[in-house]
Parts: C-alpha cells; structure tokens; sequence
C-alpha cells in the first residue's frame, strides 16, 4: 500500500477534534461506480423524512463546495476547512483526511443527525473508515487502482467490505458478493436492483427502519453524473472513465447517434473504453484535459481512428465540445465523457 494509505493519522486528527463522527449516525458508500450519486440520494431521502442530513461525495467537478452538503445545500467549504487546517497541519495529514475531516466536523458543528459518506478509495485504508455505520451500501466492484486494492474483482471487494461491522445492514448493487458481506458478520444483507435510486432507498428504509417515500430522490442531479446540459442538442456529460463505467452509463442515455466528445487519462483501458462507446455513434472529438496524466490529443485521435469513422483533434476542452455540438447540429446528441478532469476544465472554463 502507498505509505499516504492508513487510518493512524486519520483518527489522531479526529481525537484532535474532538471526535466528531461519533455526533451523528452514518450510511457508508463504498463501490465502483454510482456512489456519489447513491450518496446524494440518500442525503435527499433523508432530508426528505425531516432529519437534518449531510453528504460527502468525491471526487468534485463544478467546485471543491461540491464535496460538503448540509441539509440540502453546499456547506460554506472554506470555512469547514479551516475549522480543521491547524490540527490538520500539525499532524501532516493528507488533502482527503483534511477534507474528510472537514467534513465530519462540519456535519458534528451543524447539528447533523444522518451523513451519507462516500468512500475515497476501497474502504479498509480510506480515510472515511473511521465510521462505525450501521449501514454500508457496496454499489458495485470492477477493476480499478489494482496497484492498491488488488487484481481481481474479490480482493477488491474484500477492500471495500472491510468497512463494515459487526451487526451492520449491507445494501448490494450486486448479489455475488453476499457471502463476503456475512463474512463481515452483517446482521442483514439486502440486495437491490443496482440502479443509484434503488440503492439509495433500500439504504435510507434500512437505516431509519420504516418505509420511506423514494420522490426526494428522483430529483437529484450531480455535476458531470448523467448531467443533462441540452437539447437542442441534447447534450449530455458523464464522468464514465472505465470499461464498467461505460457499460454502467449505455443504457441509462437516451437511444440517440451521439457526437462523442472524450479525454482520458493514459493509464486507463482507452482501447476497451473506446470500444465500448463506438455503437453510440460514428464521429468523435478527441480533446485532452488539463490533467497532467491526461493522454494528449492526438494520441486519443489514433487510438479512436479503427472504430469511428469521423474522428477530429481539438486539444482545447471548451473548443472541443464547441466543434462536438457544431457537427451534431440543433437536431442531433453530444456525449462528453472520459474523464472527469475533462468535466471539471469544462465547468472552470465556460465557452462563452
């Protein structure tokens, strides 16, 4: 493991602070894909059953304000952060244990009674593991960081599992890891359709232990999370970087030919991903974030050439999703997706 990986830090800052997550109850998001979009779900159920509710999604894409909700709203985050910077700093945690710390102080300062908490990365070592939720939501499990969390499917569950306790309720995206859940000693595991809603609700229903009405949820939109940016054209923006995530994103668009409009890291799958978007449509604008992983332009251009039969080199993001809806035309689709670096120039950078 990275040696910035472990929880010793984490709770010599939390003790430090007075221990703020023990002022509320939690629900635990860990998985793949969905999670930030499970999490703001819950939070609005929650809200919607008259709790005072916080969320703490990761990564953010419109603003760092992103990452903190109180009671339906983005917390005031510089001051949530400073609240916390001088333990912090003295102790040399890192950027995530000083954000989630951040968090969990303003959700203890403001008299939160439910947080949904997004895991940052697999659960064992992830700052957000200090939690003792009766609840933990596993949205799904595929391949991704295997240098940290393992190379195959079960290690990686194993990672994210880890944050469950004894006695805990365990909401499945996905059935096959039900045997891993009771090996945490759950006291119950229910497995849901995996759709972010559905995941949402079951969790909310096992955390308060009533029914609980699913509306507040359909409401909720995420920044760069299936956002819907236009119709004319209909433009969407998705955060999808991986082969799951694609397979995750397809069915859930409109059945549209798309302009795609993608950047992408270089240590990911670009062949495979690229793969899996070339039935949405025939043209693509490769583009490059400003991401200093980011593959370059021209690079994405080659990789994408076999399997789409218009394929354009625009570096600039902005000028690129400009070209994207230009060649879609009023009548036509754009998808922008790969990356969610790709999503956050777009949204620092506005085309006028």
């Amino acid at each position: 493991m990275p040696e910035e990986l472990g929880l010793e830090r984490m709770r010599a800052l939390l003790a430090e602070l007075g221990e703020p997550q023990r002022a509320f109850r939690a629900i635990h998001v860990v998985g793949t894909n969905g999670k930030s979009t499970t999490t703001r779900m819950a939070a609005a159920l929650l809200r919607g059953e008259g709790l005072v509710a916080g969320a703490y999604t990761s990564p953010h894409v419109s603003s760092w304000a992103e990452r903190i909700w109180v009671d339906g709203a983005e917390a005031e985050f510089e001051q949530a952060v400073a609240r916390v910077r001088p333990a912090a700093e003295a102790i040399g945690a890192t950027q995530f244990e000083v954000l989630t710390a951040a968090a969990l102080t303003e959700f203890a300062e403001r008299g939160v009674e439910a947080a949904v908490v997004e895991a940052g990365l697999g659960g064992r070592l992830d700052a957000t593991n200090v939690l003792d939720a009766p609840v933990v939501v596993l949205t799904n499990v595929s391949l991704e960081h295997t240098d940290v969390l393992g190379d195959t499917r079960e290690a990686i569950a194993d990672e994210k599992l880890a944050v469950v306790r004894p006695g805990a309720t365990v909401v499945l995206g996905q059935g096959e890891w039900e045997p891993k859940a009771r090996d945490r000693d759950a006291a119950i595991v229910t497995v849901v359709a995996g759709s972010s809603l559905a995941l949402a609700h079951a969790a909310v229903e096992a955390f308060l232990e009533r029914r609980v009405d699913p509306t507040p949820a359909e409401r909720v939109q995420l920044a760069g999370r299936l956002e819907r940016r236009g119709d004319a054209p209909l433009e969407i923006w998705d955060g999808a970087h991986t082969l799951a995530g694609a397979g995750w994103l397809l069915p859930r668009i409109p059945t549209r030919r798309y302009v795609l409009m993608v950047s992408m890291l270089a240590d990911k799958d670009v062949e495979r991903f690229l793969a899996a978007l070339s039935p949405l449509g025939g043209t693509l604008v490769a583009t490059s974030s400003s991401n200093p992983r980011a593959l370059p332009a021209d690079e994405l251009a080659r990789a994408a050439a076999g399997r789409f039969g218009t394929v354009e080199i625009v570096p600039d993001p902005p000028a690129a999703v400009a070209r994207a809806r230009e060649l879609a035309g009023p009548d036509g689709a754009v998808l922008v997706t790969g990356s969610l670096y790709l999503l956050a120039d777009l949204y620092a950078r506005p085309r006028t």
